[in-house]
């Protein structure tokens, strides 16, 4: 692998930075439209709509945060830091995937169901990635791919959220 410059770092940390406040503009939107109210199962989808954003939240701040450590101090608090989002991104990512499958099941569209399924195999790569490429202190380049992958993964799911929340009512919303 080639030599990653610490202005890439910074460059990709501003790009997540771009995701994330994108979500919140997201987020805020739909809180101030009322469309959390008036689908069918409001509580149910509301829990779920919570644990997405927090994954979605979780996922953009990995790169984030990882890239602004890895520009500014030793590889070693680089992988400290992503060790350490990465077992709450992964904490975060079992209770999103219980919420989708779990009997009565509060997955509110197809895109999600299917984003999620996509993101939970995403993480298993990512937080796995850097050590195989790069041993036990990887150095900033082995964390690369995963940083993409994160970043790919969060803007897919913000897709698949504004989807699911602006798109055409499912035919069961439509009759209710």
């Amino acid at each position: 692998m080639r030599a990653i410059s610490d202005e890439f770092f910074l460059t990709m940390a501003e790009v997540s930075g771009a995701l994330v406040g994108t979500l919140l503009v997201g987020v805020f939107f739909y809180l101030d439209s009322d469309l959390h109210k008036t689908r069918r199962g409001a509580a149910a989808a509301d829990r779920y709509m919570r644990s997405g954003v927090r994954w979605i939240f979780l996922v953009s701040a990995l790169p984030l945060i990882v890239s602004l450590t890895l520009a500014g101090l030793e590889p070693i608090w680089g992988a400290l830091t992503f060790i350490a989002l990465s077992i709450v991104l992964v904490a975060s990512t079992a209770d999103t995937t219980y919420r989708t499958v779990a009997r009565g099941s509060s997955a509110i569209s197809t895109a999600f169901v299917v984003n999620e399924v996509a993101t939970t195999a995403a993480v298993v790569v990512l937080v796995t990635l850097p050590w195989v490429l790069g041993g036990w202190v990887p150095p900033p380049d082995a964390f690369v791919p995963s940083l993409l992958l994160a970043l790919g993964s969060g803007f897919f799911s913000i897709v698949a959220l504004v989807m699911t929340l602006f798109g055409p009512a499912r035919k069961d919303d439509a009759t209710a």
